[in-house]
């Protein structure tokens, strides 16, 4: 009984402070994220033109990382009402499948660019990017309906697994069939072809480190509290991860901040060379 006991109490201790962490982490991505992706969101909206696609979908993607902070917020607060968690809980579940859309929306775009030139430039206008944006979030909102009215549990995570999943194949045919256009493209310039390649490496990145935790957790009949925890706080990065993929939306962004780390090592050179 002693044994068993020790046992009980050293686990509900590891709960405790695996709770702590998660909390003490959720306060600081709201803390650093939501003022980024509010300043994200006005940056990238004076952008839009008739001639500039790729921002909507980045905006639309920040857009749903605002709702995920908006359910972060309520969960730190603790409502005393249990329905209004819940509904919070559905609107982050459909701006988190939002968020996937949309990422796949930005990588699809830039595959585009460079695979197929001539068929973007006479497809990518404003409407067509308001339609995708449009059917992406009508698809987050059947996703929400279904967890709203409580559909079999194990249908829920086989659902969550697939869709989770889906994006994989697609990141990968992009990068790989973006890559062989490049290689054989020679009126694209090199910085600008840095620039896509980053891109799109860095959706794939993201949303490999990011969600895989999660699928593993759907894949999992029992899984460990840990691995839950973990699967949660991860998608809950995602917003933060968002902001990142923004930075290197912004052409020139890069460009200036490597120069200035060059002109930061110039100058402490300078310093510490000796005078002739």
């Amino acid at each position: 009984m002693d044994f068993n006991h020790s046992n009980i109490t050293a686990e509900l201790n590891d709960y405790n402070k695996l709770n702590f962490i998660m909390n003490v982490v959720t306060y600081v991505i709201i803390v650093i994220g939501l003022p980024l992706t509010l300043v994200a969101i006005y940056a990238l909206y004076s952008m839009v033109r008739s001639d500039h696609v790729a921002p909507i979908y980045v905006i639309n993607l920040l857009i749903s990382d605002l709702l995920q902070f908006c359910y972060m917020i309520v969960e730190v607060a603790q409502p005393e009402d249990e329905k209004i968690s819940n509904i919070f809980l559905y609107i982050y579940f459909s701006a988190l499948f939002a968020s996937i859309g949309f990422m796949v929306c930005i990588a699809l775009e830039r595959y585009l660019v460079i695979a197929h030139p001539l068929w973007y430039r006479f497809r990518r206008t404003i409407k067509t990017s308001v339609v995708v944006c449009v059917v992406v979030w009508v698809l987050s909102l059947v996703y929400a309906v279904l967890f709203y009215f409580k559909i079999d549990y194990w249908v829920v995570k086989f659902i969550f697994a697939i869709h989770f999943l889906l994006p994989f194949p697609l990141l990968i045919f992009f990068l790989v069939g973006t890559l062989k256009a490049l290689s054989a493209s020679t009126s694209v310039p090199s910085d600008e072809k840095r620039l896509i390649v980053g891109i799109l490496v860095l959706v794939l990145f993201i949303y490999t480190l990011l969600f895989l935790p999660r699928i593993i957790w759907d894949l999992q009949v029992n899984p460990s509290h840990t691995l839950t925890s973990v699967s949660f706080m991860f998608l809950k990065l995602n917003p933060l991860a968002d902001s990142v993929l923004y930075v290197f939306m912004r052409k020139g962004i890069i460009d200036k901040l490597l120069a200035s780390v060059c002109c930061c090592r110039m100058d402490s050179n300078d310093i510490s060379s000796p005078s002739v």
